[in-house]
């Protein structure tokens, strides 16, 4: 065949595209298929968790949703917890039913994540002694619905900075060193599939849980040989009052579970695999995504998306 040089170079560079894509491939059908299955192929007995890692976890966002399961599942594996919410009642309540229903000592904290600095001066000085051991970032921020980023109200913005990073961040640093110390501990920083593409009409959203991931990628580069573990944890839609702008979100369905059910497959991964979707359709979907999907921004989407988007609070 007469082929000229320009031919062989398009040939080998195409073969090369075409490799490279199904390696990676490969490797993200085997990371979620890893992801999936380690929690139950390897140990993972119930009481181990707390020689692992120590007794006490923090859990912030925790009176709803993901947090609160998370908490309950820690406690069902024998962990104290110490409960950070902005609500004393609800507080309470949480601390009332895991104690009553596990046995385990709980400590609660009411702190504001939205006001900063001042949030984070007040679990240091809550926390006083107690040696946290697992951190758990649970507590998030976002749109009530999705606009565009010059019709979000500025203290709205101010919370997801504070909430989704300043928090993530601040806390991290708050107990990581007595972490590395002690020469064990986990940091669990629970992010959003939003992370995985820049998102118009939630941009800043999207863009603090594109932070959480890296973040949690370098920290686990800086304390991973301290025997600290760092998990980074990315659901795809659950079924929680955080997706209360969509009804259909509400409503939960084969791909949108309840947090209990979300909370048990997450947080038996722990000490298993570094990142999960946390469950294991969104595995699934994060699978496709990341595979498939090649991160792009549209920079003039319809008018007629924009408005779908916008009445998604309706659906």
């Amino acid at each position: 065949m007469d082929c000229n040089t320009y031919t062989w170079c398009l040939a080998a560079l195409g073969a090369f595209a075409v490799l490279f894509f199904l390696f990676e491939t490969i490797w993200n059908l085997l990371q979620m298929t890893r992801s999936i299955l380690a929690p139950y192929l390897l140990a993972n007995e119930e009481e181990s968790s707390v020689k692992k890692f120590g007794l006490w976890a923090l859990v912030t966002g925790c009176t709803d949703g993901i947090g609160k399961e998370y908490a309950k599942e820690l406690a069902k594996r024998g962990h104290s917890i110490v409960l950070v919410s902005r609500t004393l009642e609800k507080l309470n309540a949480t601390a009332k039913e895991i104690e009553s229903e596990f046995g385990v000592k709980t400590k609660i904290i009411v702190a504001d994540f939205s006001k900063g600095q001042e949030a984070i001066d007040i679990v240091k000085k809550e926390i006083g002694k107690i040696p946290v051991s697992i951190l758990v970032n649970n507590v998030g921020s976002q749109y009530a619905y999705p606009m565009y980023v010059g019709e979000v109200p500025e203290d709205q913005l101010w919370s997801i900075i504070n909430v989704n990073v300043g928090a993530v961040t601040l806390l991290t640093r708050t107990f990581v060193e007595e972490m590395r110390i002690r020469g064990q501990g986990a940091i669990v920083n629970i992010s959003s599939a939003s992370e995985l593409q820049p998102l118009p009409l939630m941009t800043a959203y999207a863009a603090s849980k594109a932070y959480i991931r890296s973040f949690s990628e370098a920290l686990r580069y800086e304390y991973s040989k301290y025997n600290v573990t760092v998990q980074h944890v990315t659901p795809f839609f659950v079924s929680t009052k955080m997706n209360s702008f969509s009804n259909r979100l509400l409503s939960g369905n084969f791909f949108v579970p309840d947090a209990a059910s979300y909370a048990k497959h997450a947080a038996a991964a722990l000490g298993k695999v570094d990142h999960t979707a946390g469950y294991w359709t969104h595995s699934l979907q994060y699978f496709i995504v990341k595979t498939f999907s090649p991160e792009v921004s549209s920079t003039n989407p319809s008018e007629t998306n924009i408005s779908k988007c916008r009445r998604s609070k309706h659906l």
